[in-house]
Formats: structure tokens, sequence, C-alpha cells
């Protein structure tokens, strides 16, 4: 089943949304059309988490995950990370990265087994992503571009 949505007047859904095989986050703001989509689509098989990140609503440019892991950057707030951590599954581990490049929806592209990593990320960030993610990563760029989560 496909569905059609939209954030505000954006298409680009996956700047406001990030979604894995474990959890859905929405970032805040949206009309309430936007959220009754994704909880009756997904609702029944993973939670739905409407959050900020560093706050802002673009938690699919600010965060990267996967079914074992959440990335956020070293700018959340506090709160922001205790609300994550209580609605995430507890098999999923959130950790906070602090790296020089903090949209790391645009730095890190992954799934379950692999990440693609922009190739400037410091090299303890690298070494978070694979123990946090449980994944193999690669320093490398899409068709000549480092913001390899954005292609």
């Amino acid at each position: 089943m496909a569905e059609r949505t939209h954030y505000e007047a954006s298409n680009e859904i996956g700047v406001f949304t990030r979604l894995t095989n474990s959890y859905l986050l929405c970032g805040t703001g949206a009309p309430e059309s936007f959220y009754s989509l994704f909880e009756s689509t997904c609702g029944n098989y993973l939670p739905v988490i409407v959050c900020t990140i560093s706050g802002t609503k673009i938690v699919g440019t600010m965060s990267v995950g996967n079914k074992r892991g959440l990335l956020v950057p070293e700018s959340i707030t506090d709160a922001e990370f205790d609300h994550l951590r209580n609605e995430l599954p507890d098999e999923v581990e959130i950790k906070k990265l602090d790296d020089k490049l903090s949209a790391l929806g645009n730095c890190i592209a992954c799934n379950d087994n692999f990440a693609l990593i922009h190739p400037d990320m410091d090299q303890d960030s690298e070494e978070i992503i694979a123990k946090t993610l449980g994944v193999e990563v690669f320093r490398t760029a899409i068709a000549g571009n480092a913001i390899v989560g954005s292609y």
C-alpha cells in the first residue's frame, strides 16, 4: 500500500522523519493528519515518536539509525534525549555523536548491515557508528558528493 503525504509545503518528508525497522521519528509542528497517517500505517508495528532534535523539527536530517541504534548530535538537549530514550524500544541503543558534522542524516547513510560516512568524519565517530549501529563502516563519496545521506 502506498500513501502520499507532505510536511507543511514540502514533499521531502525524509527531512522531517527517520524510519527504521524498529521505530519512526517524526518532527513536531505538522498537522495531525501527517501523524495519523503514520500511526495508521506503521503504529501497529513500531512506535511513532513525535520529537525534536537540537530544537529543530528536521529529525531526519539531524539523526541516523537502524533497528539496533539511533545516533543524534551532541547538540541534542537533555530533555529531547530523555524523551527519545523513554519512547524507543528497549533493544535500541541511543548515542550522542560529537563530530564537527552534526547533520548526521546528511553525512551517514546506513541500513542494518553497512554505513557509508562522510570522509571527513572523526575516527572516534566512525567507531561509535560501527558499535552503536552494529554495522561495517565505509568512508566514501557518492558520485563525487561527500554528503552520502543526501543522495
